[in-house]
């Protein structure tokens, strides 16, 4: 069982464990409405049985053998229209910590985690609870696959299927909840364009020449950054400079 985190100011020191769930998002969502969760407040699980992707997808996980969890937090201190920086900070501190395990890591626009030429081995997904006063809570939930090795979908990856080594999740987990605190602070000083700069320099296919499909068919374009709001700043073979939304733009891999 999951006990509360040693080694953090305030993140998993409300620890909420579930042998099984469907998705730790929608029950943090709930803690929040029952008014029963304070920032801080760590929901995780060792079977999620519908986790949620971008895009309405369903991540798929294998019992006991990878890390599932959402950090409610409290970002009154931003305004909505920065909702992204926080996504940008989740990313940048997960890549940060597993880098060490997998040096060609990298963040793929807007939340996922890969390897270049290998598949996908995390991702991140915040929902947001706002009010009449502004930006009230944000749940962020992470899904990492960590040993499982057969079963993963399709284009996924496992840190266990790229290193060969076995991890202790209990410790993994504590090293990744402490990383997103530090970031954390670190927002709360609104250090936004280091933020920003840190997750364009290790983005997917950051400055490169690659396919893409957009509604109006496939084409040539070269990442050039990310705006302020979240959009993806692409460069087309043409020369045209567009942004896209997060549903706007599929990534040919």
């Amino acid at each position: 069982m999951y006990k509360i985190l040693a080694n953090t100011i305030f993140l998993g020191k409300d620890v909420h464990f579930l042998p099984e769930c469907h998705s730790t998002n929608d029950i943090a969502l709930q803690l929040i409405k029952n008014r029963q969760a304070a920032e801080g407040t760590l929901v995780i699980t060792e079977n999620q049985t519908k986790g949620k992707g971008q895009r309405g997808n369903v991540w798929q996980t294998a019992a006991g053998q990878n890390l599932t969890f959402s950090l409610i937090l409290s970002p009154k201190f931003m305004d909505i229209s920065e909702q992204f920086y926080l996504n940008m900070m989740v990313s940048n501190s997960i890549r940060s910590l597993l880098v060490e395990y997998l040096p060609e890591l990298k963040v793929k626009w807007p939340n996922d985690l890969v390897i270049p030429d290998c598949g996908k081995i995390g991702g991140v997904l915040i929902e947001n609870v706002f009010g009449a006063k502004g930006w009230e809570y944000a749940v962020v939930g992470v899904g990492i696959n960590v040993n499982q090795i057969t079963g993963l979908p399709d284009r996924a990856i496992s840190m266990k299927s790229m290193t060969g080594s076995v991890f202790e999740l209990k410790e993994l987990l504590q090293l990744l909840v402490t990383q997103i605190e530090q970031g954390y602070l670190k927002l709360k000083k609104r250090n936004l364009e280091v933020i920003r700069l840190e997750f364009e320099r290790h983005m997917f296919q950051f400055d490169q020449w690659k396919s893409y499909q957009t509604e109006d068919g496939r084409f040539k374009g070269k990442i050039t950054g990310v705006s302020k709001e979240g959009h993806l700043l692409l460069e087309t073979d043409k020369g045209e400079k567009n942004q896209f939304g997060i549903k706007e733009l599929q990534f040919l891999w």
